[in-house]
């Protein structure tokens, strides 16, 4: 008996995320029901009505003041709005991200999506050698892997399946019929997205997260911890690295933008360094996010000094000089 109710509380998580399962399900129909415009409407009133209930709101204000220690208190209030009402419109879109990515270059006015540096997917896609695709989460941060996609670049998204097993299925299941290739992060998955560059393909992943077993880059002049595969996969194979981002435009329109290669910093030996790749990422999605602070995902713990190496440096906030 003891060992059943061990089992059952280390276990009670997970079962009260399948017991969501249907409410999750009713979630998404009648998001579907609601069409695109009044979906994302509704989700970003309704997260943005109870995110500042929420505990990870004080994370999303801690982070905020780290990031801008002499913006006014208001604003930074506003900010974390803004990313909540962002946070529940991505989560109402997922319904439709399989009709969202419309763009056609002969019908502009008409479309949700802009596209800036198709000619860059263009080349990427048709050069013949493997390529990796950074990104954030930023807006619906979902969109680029759909767009490489619809314009058959073979990429294989890296993504991080949702704590909540109801929603890890429901997500998955959206993402098989509107993406490429996909890799889940875990265990043995180096050797996976490994292989895709080996084979030529494109690699594509979420740059912006603490990843404890990283590379120590500045992040809005603090230091953090950052995945460092696509460092390592880019020296490895010297093969360019674009970065990808989407900007939410009002409601469900977008801009998608896919950035020139980058010119990574080289060692003695000519190979790319990877810590100074990763900064080189970073730096570039800082920039992002410093263009549109609402549109990001400020409620995941991004900093955290205890969890640096020891004898990592601490940095001056870059963001005293800079204002959103």
């Amino acid at each position: 008996m003891l060992r059943l109710a061990l089992i059952l509380r280390r276990n009670l998580p997970r079962l009260a995320g399948f017991a969501t399962i249907p409410l999750i399900r009713a979630v998404f129909l009648l998001a579907r029901m609601l069409g695109t415009d009044r979906a994302s409407a509704a989700g970003g009133r309704l997260v943005r009505l109870i995110g500042p209930f929420l505990p990870s709101h004080r994370t999303a204000m801690d982070n905020l003041r780290a990031a801008y220690p002499k913006e006014d208190e208001r604003r930074l209030r506003a900010i974390a709005l803004e990313a909540w009402d962002n946070l529940g419109r991505t989560g109402a879109e997922y319904a439709h991200l399989d009709t969202i990515f419309d763009y056609d270059p002969e019908n502009l006015a008409t479309q949700r999506m802009e596209v800036r540096g198709l000619e860059q997917f263009f080349a990427i896609r048709d050069d013949g050698q493997p390529g990796l695709i950074f990104s954030a989460h930023l807006a619906n941060w979902e969109l680029p892997a759909i767009c490489a996609e619809k314009f058959g670049l073979e990429t294989t998204a890296v993504f991080r399946p949702p704590n909540n097993p109801a929603a890890a299925q429901l997500v998955q299941e959206v993402r098989r019929k509107t993406m490429g290739g996909l890799a889940a992060s875990g265990p043995g998955a180096v050797f996976a997205m490994q292989g895709v560059v080996e084979r030529g393909g494109h690699l594509g992943q979420l740059i912006d997260q603490h990843f404890t077993r990283g590379v120590v880059v500045t992040f809005f002049g603090r230091p953090v911890l950052v995945n460092p595969l696509l460092g390592k996969l880019a020296r490895h194979h010297d093969c360019p690295v674009h970065g990808a981002r989407v900007v939410r435009k009002g409601g469900g329109r977008f801009l998608l933008e896919l950035t020139p290669p980058l010119d990574l910093p080289r060692g003695p030996d000519g190979l790319i360094e990877v810590q100074g790749a990763m900064q080189a990422m970073t730096r570039v999605i800082e920039g992002w996010v410093r263009e549109h602070p609402g549109q990001w995902l400020w409620m995941h713990r991004r900093w955290r000094p205890k969890m640096l190496p020891k004898g990592t440096l601490p940095v001056q906030p870059a963001g005293e000089a800079q204002s959103t």
